[in-house]
């Protein structure tokens, strides 16, 4: 049997599901491949009145504007380093929070702690913005008011951009770490009872069968977790960064990414073909850090990994 054939077997054999699948399939072509058509900008010497296909050909020549400059592999750092950072706390402070909550017998507390913990992924970060100047601005913020209340002085938090790295994965745990302890609380609830009972009759504490039980059960949806944040580890978050440090020049030695250069870019030199080589090479180098780390897990345990 060809493999047409056994396409237009296996089509209607199930095509009440390919039916019921057809809307999310054609949402992603529409907004996930078709644009990818825009990439072809990078190539060019795009202007808006020739259209992508009709701009002149320059090859790799936009691409000069980010590697020929001396910020290129500061900017590719950071975004590394603080999505190291964001990954490894986010869900290092989930799987805390739901190994808490999941120990939490009193249902009203425990509701009430479950929603504390996810409400900060509903708050924008432009209110965040909002929160965090009023506690760390030079002049009457919370935090400089407490320090110089107990005799130290006061820190001009954004002009030292040495604590920005710290204040950042902070800010990033706050947001996604109730997100992601929700994740990790389904995983434990789908563990199977008996092995807790098993514990229970074999002498262990709650504590051990967390560190026996719990926490090695969850390595699968954990893995599962890192792949999918390596897959953006070249992704800096545009909306937070910039909602936070905005076009402060003081702090770009530890807080400036990709997505933030590429887009003060856009707006000051106004090149688009400029910004879409910046953008393919993020795409790029995602794709790769996501295929060798994903090659990584299957040598360890080809049951864990992606693909």
């Amino acid at each position: 049997m060809t493999v047409v054939q056994r396409v237009r077997r296996d089509l209607a054999k199930n095509r009440y599901l390919y039916l019921l699948a057809l809307p999310g399939v054609a949402f992603l072509i529409v907004f996930g491949y078709v644009p990818m058509f825009g990439h072809l900008i990078a190539f060019e010497k795009f202007r808006v009145a020739d259209g992508i296909f009709g701009s002149e050909w320059v090859w790799f020549k936009n691409f000069k504007f980010f590697f020929g400059s001396q910020d290129w592999l500061r900017i590719t750092l950071n975004t590394l380093w603080l999505n190291l950072l964001f990954m490894a706390s986010s869900i290092l402070a989930g799987l805390l929070l739901a190994v808490f909550l999941n120990e939490v017998r009193h249902q009203l507390f425990k509701r009430v702690c479950q929603s504390l913990f996810l409400l900060p992924y509903f708050v924008s970060w432009l209110v965040a913005s909002m929160m965090v100047w009023a506690l760390l601005n030079s002049t009457d913020g919370l935090v400089n008011r407490t320090l110089q209340s107990i005799g130290l002085s006061g820190i001009d938090w954004y002009i030292e951009p040495r604590y920005w790295r710290a204040i950042l994965t902070f800010l990033n745990v706050w947001k996604w770490g109730g997100y992601t302890s929700i994740i990790y609380l389904a995983a434990i609830i789908s563990i199977e009872g008996e092995f807790f009972e098993s514990a229970r009759v074999d002498g262990a504490n709650r504590f051990q069968q967390i560190w026996h039980i719990t926490l090695p059960l969850l390595i699968p949806t954990t893995l599962i977790l890192v792949l999918l944040s390596v897959g953006r580890v070249f992704y800096g978050d545009f909306a937070m960064v910039y909602g936070l440090v905005g076009d402060n020049g003081m702090l770009f030695p530890t807080t400036d990414v990709i997505d933030t250069y590429a887009f003060r870019a856009l707006r000051r030199v106004g090149n688009f073909s400029q910004a879409a080589a910046v953008s393919l090479y993020q795409g790029v180098m995602g794709i790769v850090t996501i295929i060798v780390v994903n090659k990584l897990v299957k040598t360890i345990d080809p049951e864990k990994s992606l693909f």
